[in-house]
């Protein structure tokens, strides 16, 4: 999908939250409906941080054959209860089918297929994890240039955002 930008090269992605997001809808019933999926897909990305365009195509689907289903005398309360009774055992499965990844080879093989196949980038977010640890947390910042990546570790906390009082400033030289 490519993605218009008031400024600056248009943005060329296949990543559902990002589409979700860059979405304007003149109609205000479909930009809710559109919103929503927003919602969902960056919870989707927030969560498992993956499976956003996924998240987009099952709710498009269950929600088309919702309004169906009602629209053939259907009650929606039923309906509801039992998307939520699917949803359980859908979860409940892919909970059984998941698999514990452990070595560092297994974690660049996941990041390569999230990094579009991109090896290097792969192995450059395995090195990371390896060495913040499976409770670590790992930023991935867009770069200057595409092809310019590197790892940087950060030892302790790091915040965004300065003082939130200039009271708390001790040493105003630092």
């Amino acid at each position: 999908v490519v993605i218009e930008s008031s400024f600056g090269a248009p943005k060329i992605t296949k990543d559902g939250v990002t589409v979700a997001k860059a979405l304007i809808l003149e109609d205000k019933y479909e930009n809710l409906a559109a919103q929503i999926l927003k919602e969902a897909a960056s919870k989707s990305n927030d969560n498992a941080g993956d499976g956003t365009t996924t998240t987009v195509v099952l709710a498009k689907a269950i929600a088309q054959e919702g309004i169906r289903q009602v629209a053939a005398g259907a009650n929606p309360m039923d309906l509801k209860r039992g998307i939520e009774a699917a949803a359980k055992v859908v979860v409940d499965e892919i909970k059984k089918m998941s698999k514990i990844i452990k070595s560092s080879d297994e974690v660049s093989q996941v990041a390569t297929i999230s990094a579009n196949g991109d090896a290097d980038i792969g192995k450059k977010l395995a090195e990371a994890f390896e060495k913040v640890g499976k409770d670590g947390v790992v930023t991935v910042e867009e770069a200057n240039k595409s092809d310019d990546f590197e790892v940087q570790i950060v030892e302790g906390m790091n915040f965004d955002r300065g003082f939130l009082s200039p009271y708390f400033v001790t040493n105003s030289e630092k």
